[in-house]
């Protein structure tokens, strides 16, 4: 009996989905603060990146790359940082983060930084469909 995947509660509440790549769901963290992307591998209980097997750990590097790639074309971002953390939610998931030297919590994590900010409907849809193209 396979196990079907579910997003973690936190991540489904927390994001706004973007896309669905082969091996994982794109999602845009829900902080205008920062433009962030959040890779989540479609695996049933996935936890840690080492526990893939080699052609899996292989797509989701792609797939961080490819992300990486959309968002730093969107944004302009200066640096990207790419984190898998699960500190709070143990569920598989990459962090991909636009940064600027302007930014919020410049040159620091932007974990706690400062208040999270929600997107005004209108620029999170139109962010949300811009990362969507670029991903195609």
């Amino acid at each position: 009996m396979t196990t079907k995947f579910t997003l973690s509660s936190s991540l489904a509440a927390d994001s706004i989905p973007v896309a669905k790549l082969d091996l994982c769901e794109v999602r845009l963290m829900n902080d205008a603060n920062f433009p962030w992307l959040v890779l989540v591998p479609q695996l049933p209980g996935a936890i840690e990146i080492v526990d893939l097997d080699p052609d899996t750990r292989h797509l989701l590097m792609d797939e961080i790359a490819k992300a990486s790639q959309a968002l730093r074309s969107v944004t302009g971002a200066e640096k990207l940082n790419v984190a898998a953390l699960g500190n709070q939610v143990s569920q598989l998931h990459v962090h991909v983060i636009a940064r600027f030297r302007d930014d919020d919590a410049w040159p620091g994590p932007v974990w706690g930084a400062v208040p999270r900010r929600h997107y005004a409907q209108e620029t999170g849809a139109d962010l949300v469909d811009r990362l969507a193209n670029t991903l195609e």
